[in-house]
């Protein structure tokens, strides 16, 4: 972690250093095709709070790498997001409605920009904080179960 916060440095303000994110997904994106080999499939990312946006960002940045996503918690990655074609990829996005550490809106903006970008986008409001609990568990275990039987 950078600073104790992040994977990602972040300006004073707590913005996404944009530029530091992208320098830093070229690096998941040589270690992805060895999870491919290892797996036999593309991998699902799963990502929590600053790991979501992390995972966001490479989703974004390589979707040829990725067969699906599970975003606990997220941003959008990037203020304007990149030209690319996500082919349908499922993903999905999961807001506390009570999070301290998200805007009201955060989640919706990022499944807003995905849905741009062609993904299948299940968007959904909790009524939780930012941790993960069991509501969270539980949706993500259903979408695996009937995206990737």
């Amino acid at each position: 972690m950078l600073g104790g916060h992040a994977f990602f440095r972040r300006h004073a303000d707590r913005r996404i250093d944009e530029e530091d994110l992208s320098a830093r997904v070229p690096v998941l994106r040589e270690f992805i095709p060895g999870m491919e080999r290892d797996l036999g499939a593309r991998p699902v990312v799963v990502g929590f709070s600053n790991g979501a946006i992390m995972a966001a960002a490479v989703l974004m940045s390589h979707p040829e790498l990725i067969a699906g996503a599970v975003l606990f918690r997220p941003l959008s990655p990037f203020a304007t997001p990149p030209l690319v074609d996500l082919g349908g990829v499922p993903v999905l996005v999961l807001d506390g409605a009570h999070d301290e550490r998200r805007a009201v809106g955060d989640g919706a903006l990022l499944a807003g920009d995905l849905r741009g970008m062609h993904a299948a986008v299940t968007h959904e409001v909790l009524p939780v904080g930012h941790a993960i609990t069991a509501q969270d568990e539980s949706r993500a275990r259903a979408r695996f179960r009937t995206t990737f039987p």
